[in-house]
């Protein structure tokens, strides 16, 4: 065996451990059943998954040119990828969207003069 046969395996191999990442995350998103649980999975796949399998592309076809511009795209999604998920879950939260189960302020509010109420009663 010569080094590009060996680079060629190794690249492969490293693509299907990112097809693997991206699966698994598919299926995690699935798991949870509200948007901030389920954003962070999604920009999880998004980073390590894609970043994982075009790294086994710039292993598999060498380095060269298109491998420049491969890695190049690497750095670009490295920094965006957690960049717009985070402004997606800021304007999310900005807009007032809460998980299920977790109370608005007027609610907790109210929960704490029952329980004060309760207090003084006792």
């Amino acid at each position: 065996m010569d080094i590009a046969q060996i680079l060629s395996i190794v690249g492969e191999i490293v693509m299907v451990i990112g097809i693997a990442f991206m699966a698994f995350g598919v299926v995690s998103i699935f798991m949870f059943k509200d948007f901030y649980p389920r954003i962070l999975v999604a920009s999880k796949i998004d980073t390590v998954g894609l970043l994982t399998f075009l790294l086994g592309v710039c292993i598999q076809h060498g380095f060269s040119f298109f491998s420049a511009k491969v890695l190049l795209i690497v750095v670009i999604i490295l920094i965006l990828n957690p960049l717009v998920a985070h402004i997606v879950a800021r304007s999310a939260y900005l807009a007032g969207y809460q998980l299920e189960g977790t109370l608005t302020e007027d609610a907790e509010a109210l929960v704490d003069r029952i329980g004060s109420s309760e207090e003084k009663e006792s």
